[in-house]
């Protein structure tokens, strides 16, 4: 047997028509100022284009309009048309021409006809009405693209799009789990400020009052901390009898002035002057308010009656002081209500630092919270303690 393979040989799907020609009884009329008055016969009829035998010459590539005309059941059938001169033979007039822009009605209704003539069948105005009814295309398949058409500038695009969309949910997602944790597992203080136990230093006399301390700064104890100006007679008040007080001799005391100095009970910080300098001042008036310099400052912070059970005495805390960066923690000491007379809706807790604070801090305000929730380090810690 001979295998041998004929190259020539050329399958038949690889040369057939893209339209099949059949002969059918049909007309067309032109409908250009031109040839207005010329009818022909259509020699064949495809779902493509036709042929038929010109009387005028014709140009190729020419476009021309035109209307098909059929007899169905003794009716007549006409078709608006455009097509294009493919072919022209000027010896015999034979025309080939391709339709243009055929609207789908149209198409369906030439396919129906050259199907049905194919066919065999009796072509009648009910068929031809109801595939005019019907939709008899269907709509494009979507093309499953995976990105190959687009440019390199339009991947990045797209990249750089949804990598924003995630950045921006992982975001949201964030901030609701930060906020669902500090809701039901953070204990947020009302209140809170460092405090320590301050010196406060009086008048002694009825007078004014220079510093000869910076605030802030450190004093001794003994050291000068301010001047006092009094008049002598503040000095001798209580002590003169009735030939004393003359307004003479009242006079003259008056204006004679003495001088002291206030010297600092401790180690101290000069933490406020509540006297300006050159002010008059009261005798017993407090001047200055000092810090032991030996005083490890803490936190008081003022929680709800509803947070009872979660500041307890031995709970650990985290807090920040305005003005700093850092955030302390620290252990709560004691805590009482704020009035021990009746009952009060706020608890009053001392915090004390794990670590020390300078004591220029006393006074400012504070942000305390007690974290109740899981810790991960607490869950590493059982981990390793069960072996895992």
């Amino acid at each position: 047997m001979n295998t041998a393979v004929n190259v020539n040989v050329v399958h038949e799907s690889e040369a057939q028509r893209q339209h099949a020609r059949v002969r059918i009884p049909a007309k067309l009329r032109f409908l250009d100022k031109d040839r207005q008055a010329q009818d022909v016969k259509v020699d064949d009829l495809s779902a493509g284009g036709l042929s038929f035998h010109s009387k005028q010459p014709l140009s190729v590539g020419e476009v021309l309009r035109g209307r098909l005309q059929f007899t169905v059941d003794n009716l007549g059938l006409s078709m608006d048309i455009e097509f294009q001169v493919r072919a022209y033979d000027n010896a015999t007039g034979r025309t080939g021409a391709q339709f243009q822009n055929l609207e789908p009605r149209d198409i369906a209704t030439l396919r129906h006809i050259i199907t049905s003539h194919l066919s065999g069948e009796l072509i009648t105005a009910g068929d031809v009405l109801s595939t005019l009814q019907r939709d008899n295309f269907t709509k494009a398949r979507k093309q499953k693209d995976s990105g190959s058409g687009l440019s390199a500038f339009g991947r990045l695009k797209a990249v750089t799009v949804t990598l924003g969309v995630f950045v921006v949910g992982v975001a949201a997602f964030g901030f609701v789990a930060k906020s669902l944790y500090g809701m039901y597992f953070v204990s947020h203080a009302e209140a809170g400020v460092v405090a320590v136990p301050t010196s406060t230093v009086t008048m002694p006399r009825d007078g004014t009052v220079n510093s000869l301390a910076e605030i802030g700064g450190q004093i001794a104890k003994g050291a000068p901390l301010a001047s006092f100006t009094t008049s002598m007679l503040d000095m001798l008040k209580g002590s003169l009898d009735d030939s004393q007080l003359e307004p003479a001799k009242i006079e003259e005391l008056f204006g004679k002035q003495l001088s002291g100095t206030l010297t600092s009970p401790c180690d101290c910080v000069v933490a406020r002057q509540l006297v300006d300098d050159g002010q008059y001042a009261a005798k017993g008036q407090p001047i200055f308010q000092l810090i032991p310099r030996t005083t490890q400052p803490m936190v008081e912070a003022r929680f709800s009656y509803r947070q009872f059970d979660e500041v307890k005495p031995g709970t650990r805390v985290n807090f920040q002081v305005a003005g700093e960066d850092e955030v302390r923690t620290g252990q709560i000491v004691s805590s009482a209500s704020l009035n021990s007379d009746d009952l009060a809706s706020d608890i009053r807790v001392q915090i004390k630092p794990d670590s020390a604070m300078p004591a220029e801090l006393a006074g400012r305000p504070a942000s305390v919270n007690a974290d109740r929730g899981p810790s991960l380090n607490g869950l590493i810690d059982k981990a390793s303690a069960h072996g895992l």
